[in-house]
């Protein structure tokens, strides 16, 4: 039985085969529909797809066992209650200080503020429009930041506000060039400050929620003395707070809800003044964004598929009329009806899969021409390729269906006459 299915099969290729030798460019035009289908599809799943990847893998260092509290959420439209959310007081330091003295399941907290517009000198060397970052001690495991050379600051360096440095891999580059800048003083704030390490580079990531390449780190003890970090002031607050090992983040996000209302001495019925944000929420903004991109892609690419698929329909039903007494003929000698049928059904699906294949190389063309300009790279993954094959697969059983029944049914005697 299944040598006799591999004979129908083999058949069914030899058709397709002479089908597109000896009318290519008819059967190619025809088949013009299927390809420009699959590329609309599976250029903007494969762009969408690569577009999410990389953020994603921006977003992921702030930690999938991280809570943040925050004046706004993070999956809200910040327009539609931007008043309300400004009266809100900014996370700050004393918030930082009773979570890390009160919480059970807190592994760690950190507060860091940022600033941009500061600019660091070294010799006739300089950076400016700086990013520079001041944090308490745990975060450089929060965010398990790497070092390429050095040391992190001590627990004394940070509480006593010493004037150390880290640098950012670009920074450090830009600052020192092939000299070792280990234990060289810069200028910042108009005062020398020790770089004692620099981090390694990340990478390029258009979608780095913060750029450590670029980034100057200090203590929060020492940013305070030069920059206003007090409520309302123009510095960018985060606080954030890693779970011990095990504990659900909506465990912690509770426990750290009651300590900062206690802090911040709110009455019961009274509603919070702070968000509590993680990771999954931009992951649910962003899986309703992309959704959205996905099912326009789809929608584009259909109506190139219908119009292929009835390309492809008109060749079948040609296909049955040349091939007509060659059916009358197979009938007369015992073939039965649903041979008939697969043979067209199976000549029809390797037809649109020569269509889906060629969408799937002009795919892999536009994806590396359009990777050339722009900050991330995309490709076509293998699952986007299935999809591809398949959504041919199935636009070729659609298209040959009517053709095949027609071939299918047809009385012996008449077709041998024809």
């Amino acid at each position: 039985m299944l040598k006799f299915f591999n004979k129908i099969i083999v058949e069914s290729i030899l058709q397709a085969v002479h089908s597109l030798r000896s009318n290519l460019l008819r059967t190619l035009l025809s088949l013009l529909g299927i390809t420009i289908g699959i590329f609309c599809i599976i250029t903007v799943k494969s762009a969408v797809d690569s577009l999410q990847k990389s953020i994603i893998e921006g977003f992921n260092e702030l930690g999938n066992d991280v809570i943040y509290i925050d004046r706004m959420p993070w999956n809200e439209d910040r327009n539609q209650n931007y008043w309300k959310y400004l009266k809100r007081p900014d996370p700050s330091f004393d918030d930082y200080d009773v979570i890390k003295r009160k919480s059970k399941l807190a592994q760690r907290a950190s507060f860091n503020v940022f600033s941009i517009g500061n600019t660091i000198k070294f010799e006739s060397s300089s950076v400016s429009n700086a990013f520079i970052m001041g944090s308490t001690y745990e975060y450089s495991s929060i965010k398990a930041l790497k070092l390429a050379e050095g040391r992190f600051l001590t627990p004394v360096e940070f509480s006593t506000g010493a004037n150390k440095v880290i640098l950012g891999y670009k920074v450090y580059q830009n600052l020192f060039g092939n000299i070792n800048g280990i234990g060289k003083n810069v200028k910042l704030f108009g005062q020398n400050f020790q770089v004692v390490g620099y981090l390694e580079s990340e990478g390029d990531n258009a979608f780095n929620f913060l750029n450590f390449d670029e980034v100057i780190w200090i203590s929060f003890t020492n940013i305070k003395r030069f920059l206003n970090t007090g409520d309302k002031s123009n510095v960018g607050k985060m606080l954030a707070v890693q779970a011990k090992d095990g504990v659900p983040l909506d465990e912690l996000k509770s426990e750290v809800t009651g300590i900062v209302r206690a802090a911040r001495r709110l009455k019961p019925l009274e509603n919070d003044n702070f968000s509590i944000n993680e990771l999954s929420q931009l992951s649910q903004v962003l899986d309703k964004v992309f959704g959205v991109l996905n099912i326009a892609g789809f929608i584009i690419g259909i109506f190139a598929l219908i119009v292929g698929m009835f390309s492809v329909a008109n060749i079948m039903f040609v296909s049955v009329k040349e091939r007509t007494s060659i059916i009358g003929i197979k009938k007369a000698l015992g073939a039965k009806r649903y041979v008939i049928l697969m043979e067209f059904l199976i000549e029809s699906v390797i037809l649109c899969v020569i269509g889906g294949f060629m969408g799937l190389l002009l795919v892999v063309i536009a994806l590396m021409v359009i990777s050339s300009f722009i900050p991330f790279s995309m490709s076509m993954s293998l699952s986007n390729m299935l999809v591809g094959v398949i959504v041919s697969v199935l636009v070729g059983v659609v298209s040959g269906i009517l053709p095949a029944l027609q071939a299918s049914g047809m009385d012996p005697v008449e077709a041998i006459r024809s």
